[in-house]
């Protein structure tokens, strides 16, 4: 019964490091996408935890081996299948500004301004600073980005 408890231990210790820290694993190209760290501790607890559960039912060694394997096997494929399936629903990250043309809606210098990008999906208005002074309703370009903000010139 001990290796079931030192498992299910170390199994745990590995869900908790991949919750706090992020994906252990996700170096090891395994698969499409690799192995969660996340669907190994799931899989290492219930094998420790369906271990236990067999050997006090008085089981003998052999079986409550197979039955906590098989149930590990289940439960990591099961988590892995979800993860993935879930990492593959994330949005897609958002296009790049730079070049992107627009206008100023209003007058825009090194102090600021504000400026409505065409062709941008996820912000239509963002702020904007520029070198020289650029009165509302001159088109731009982006020539670069700093955080939410974007640096315009004359287009």
């Amino acid at each position: 019964m001990t290796v079931f408890f030192v498992v299910g231990a170390v199994g745990l210790l590995l869900l908790v490091l991949s919750l706090v820290v992020g994906e252990i694993f996700e170096s090891f190209e395994i698969g499409d996408g690799g192995i969660s760290g996340l669907a190994v501790g799931i899989g290492a607890v219930v094998f420790g935890a369906s271990g236990v559960l067999a050997r006090s039912a008085e089981l003998a060694d052999v079986w409550a081996y197979v039955i906590a394997a098989a149930f590990a096997v289940v439960a990591g494929l099961v988590a892995q299948t979800v993860i993935t399936k879930l990492a593959a629903s994330e949005d897609a990250p958002p296009p790049p500004l730079e070049g992107a043309f627009g206008v100023l809606t209003s007058t825009t210098g090194p102090e600021g301004g504000e400026v409505r990008l065409e062709g941008v999906r996820d912000l239509e208005s963002r702020l904007a600073w520029a070198d020289e002074e650029l009165p509302a309703g001159t088109r731009i370009v982006v020539v670069g980005v700093s955080g939410s903000r974007v640096r315009v010139r004359r287009a």
